[in-house]
C-alpha cells in the first residue's frame, strides 16, 4: 500500500467517523436552560471541537490498523462463505 493510498483511506475514515462521533456527549441550548436569542433551542450549549477531533482521531487510527491489517492479511471475499443456491 502506498503513502498518498494510505492518507487518502484515513483522512476519508477520519471525516465519516467524525460525523458518526458528533452527536455523542452533545447537550443542546434547551437541555441546559440557557437559549441563546437568535438562535435554535437544538444548537449545542458548549461544542468541544478539540475532544471531538481527539476521539475521532483515536477510533479513525484504531480501525485503520484493522484496513491495513486486513488488507496486509491476503483475506478476499471469496474467502468469506456464504450461503448459495440450493
Amino acid at each position: 500500500m502506498s503513502v498518498p493510498f494510505a492518507l487518502a483511506i484515513y483522512f476519508m475514515m477520519w471525516w465519516i467517523v467524525l460525523f458518526a462521533i458528533l452527536p455523542f456527549g452533545v447537550r443542546t441550548q434547551a437541555e441546559e436552560g440557557e437559549v441563546v436569542p437568535g438562535t435554535e433551542a437544538s444548537a449545542p450549549a458548549r461544542f468541544r471541537m478539540l475532544r471531538t477531533a481527539i476521539w475521532t482521531t483515536i477510533v479513525t487510527t484504531v480501525l485503520f490498523a484493522g484496513f491495513v491489517w486486513l488488507r496486509q492479511s491476503g483475506i478476499t471475499l471469496d474467502d468469506i462463505p456464504l450461503p448459495g443456491p440450493r
